[in-house]
């Protein structure tokens, strides 16, 4: 995939107030610790996560997503009649139905011929809505839309810590770790074909992207609903974290080859990588597969755990204002997500 007239005007994000640390987990896990004799603050040595950040309980997915929506069309100054699309992207949803992109694009009073749906691709969601969207730009089909998205990890990490002091094995232990990581904010992308008067400065041009699959290892991580007695569900999630980092790794090393071969880079060319916000172990293994150097790539997942579709774009917001990204910086978004799909997109800041 190449473009030659998408821009990325806008990276608008709104952090879940609530600061959960990585020992208030544990203070819940006190019982299986102490069977185990596991010592308190292994999550924190295992992840490199000492805190993420958690919505209200009662919190709305859309309202997150409108929040950042908002500060996106403040920052651009766009016209929201001028959006041919409003993609949501989130693996968490307000409902089944209609689309969670239906109440954002209401809220934020888009025209009748705006084309509004979501997206589902696990962790990659927000990266597949951005290529959807730039594909529409790019064949002419409107000048601009937006990318909404929103996660929160209350619900599955308490679900998941009930079910871990339910059942105390060290297979459910290690199978639920990964669970333990997420956090919780939501991400709004406005892209345009250049075109639009804008009152930002923001124009990071997409240059081109690489995607490959391994759905074999669908199986690797998995969250969902298991029936719990008659009529009744809860939700649950599984992780064979050794494994999906393993396989995730390989998928990586070839769609990296894909994506330099495609742009006629090389690794010395690009400037700064923006990757999914896992953890300590699965940045370092990574860009040393990738023969990225560490100074390369600006983390985030310390303070905010793993916040799914969100991480990344979050992540390269947070890189920018901190002075991180620079105009003319080639940069390269790495997104691997369950299925296993691995996304890389190209950009010139």
């Amino acid at each position: 995939m190449k473009y030659s007239r998408v821009f990325i005007n806008s990276l608008a994000y709104e952090l879940a107030p609530q600061v959960v640390s990585s020992s208030d987990l544990e203070s819940r896990l006190a019982p299986l610790y102490q069977k185990f004799r596991i010592p308190m603050g292994q999550l924190a040595a295992l992840t490199g996560i000492t805190e993420r950040r958690w919505w209200p309980k009662g919190h709305r997915l859309s309202d997150g997503a409108i929040a950042a929506a908002r500060k996106a069309v403040n920052e651009t100054g766009i016209e929201v009649s001028e959006l041919g699309a409003v993609v949501y992207t989130g693996v968490c949803r307000d409902q089944h139905e209609p689309a969670t992109a239906c109440r954002i694009a209401a809220e934020l009073g888009v025209s009748k011929d705006t084309a509004i749906y979501d997206i589902s691709n696990a962790c990659l969601g927000v990266l597949s809505g951005i290529l959807d969207i730039a594909n529409r730009i790019e064949l002419g089909q409107i000048k601009a839309g937006m990318v909404v998205s929103c996660e929160s990890a209350r619900d599955i990490v308490d679900a998941t810590i009930e079910h871990m002091l339910a059942e105390p094995t060290m297979q459910n232990f290690a199978q639920s770790l990964a669970t333990l990581t997420g956090g919780s904010g939501a991400i709004a992308v406005v892209l345009t074909d250049g075109s639009l008067p804008l009152k930002t400065t923001r124009q990071h041009q997409l240059l081109g992207a690489s995607h490959l699959s391994a759905p074999e290892h669908h199986q690797l991580c998995q969250w969902g609903l298991q029936e719990a007695g008659h009529l009744l569900y809860r939700e649950f999630m599984r992780t064979d974290a050794v494994t999906l980092l393993k396989e995730g790794v390989e998928l990586a090393k070839h769609t990296w080859e894909h994506f330099l071969a495609q742009r006629d880079w090389v690794v010395e060319q690009v400037d700064k990588v923006i990757c999914h916000q896992v953890g300590a172990s699965n940045r370092r293994q990574v860009l040393n597969a990738l023969n990225i150097p560490h100074e390369k790539e600006y983390p985030t997942y310390q303070k905010l755990g793993n916040m799914g579709t969100v991480s990344l774009p979050v992540t390269a917001a947070i890189a920018h204002d901190a002075g991180f990204l620079r105009v003319g910086d080639q940069v390269s978004f790495l997104g691997i997500g369950s299925g296993l799909n691995c996304m890389m997109l190209g950009i010139k800041w």
